[in-house]
């Protein structure tokens, strides 16, 4: 089996523009993603998910500056943008990342990526679960199930955000929900506002020595400093079809 991690990237954002090549000591945020997705052992191939539009070859310049490979599709289409990719790329079992992760845990994801595999699901999720912070999603599902939702979706949300359609059909699709002990969701550690960028940026100034950090040592600074996680406190995360 080959597992292909695609991951979406664009400069239009409605909350921070431009918010993958914005730099954090001295890599841009799309580049930390691509990286930690190639440290996730049981990954074979990273692939950024762009849009045609002109704004977006800066994407792709960074993807192939930090070793992805490319694929460019529809703006608003995100879902079939993402099949197109995943039929370039080839692989039965898609990760899916999104570019505004740049402290998405290596481990865990290979985790989520044995949970699917061992198990034989359709889709594994650790955003399902509600447990991780939300900055540390991975889905993992097959290109088959991919391929069903390209095929059947209708609804313009199951269109934009890729995944809705397999797991809001829970009768149709084996679906399973990779879940944290203790819970910890209540720490944001995704890039979608300026506060976000406020707080990522002085983990990675605290942290960052060059090389991957893991979820544990985020943690170990949040415990260490808990004023920090208050930073961005008080977002709220966009609902499905806002």
């Amino acid at each position: 089996m080959t597992t292909t991690v695609i991951i979406q990237a664009r400069m239009g954002s409605t909350r921070l523009p431009g918010k993958v090549l914005k730099v954090l000591e001295g890599k841009s945020v799309l580049g930390h993603v691509i990286s930690r997705c190639q440290a996730i052992p049981s990954v074979d191939k990273v692939v950024v998910a762009t849009t045609v539009l002109d704004e977006d070859m800066e994407i792709c310049h960074e993807a192939l500056l930090h070793g992805a490979e490319i694929y460019r599709g529809s703006k608003d289409n995100v879902l079939s943008r993402y099949y197109e990719a995943a039929i370039q790329a080839g692989g039965d079992t898609i990760v899916r990342v999104t570019s505004d992760c740049p402290l998405l845990d290596p481990r865990i994801s290979n985790e989520v990526i044995e949970h699917f595999v061992n198990n034989k699901f359709d889709y594994v999720s650790s955003g399902l679960s509600q447990t991780f912070p939300r900055g540390l999603d991975t889905e993992v599902f097959t290109f088959s199930a991919l391929e069903r939702a390209y095929k059947q979706a209708e609804e313009d949300y199951e269109l934009e955000h890729v995944t809705p359609y397999i797991y809001l059909h829970p009768e149709e699709f084996s679906l399973s929900a990779y879940a944290c002990e203790p819970d910890y969701s209540r720490y944001r550690l995704t890039l979608d506002t300026a506060e976000d960028w406020e707080l990522i940026s002085t983990i990675y100034r605290e942290i960052y020595n060059g090389s991957i950090f893991y979820w544990s040592d985020v943690l170990q600074l949040l415990q260490d400093r808990p004023q920090l996680a208050m930073i961005n406190a008080h977002i709220e995360q966009k609902k499905l079809g806002e």
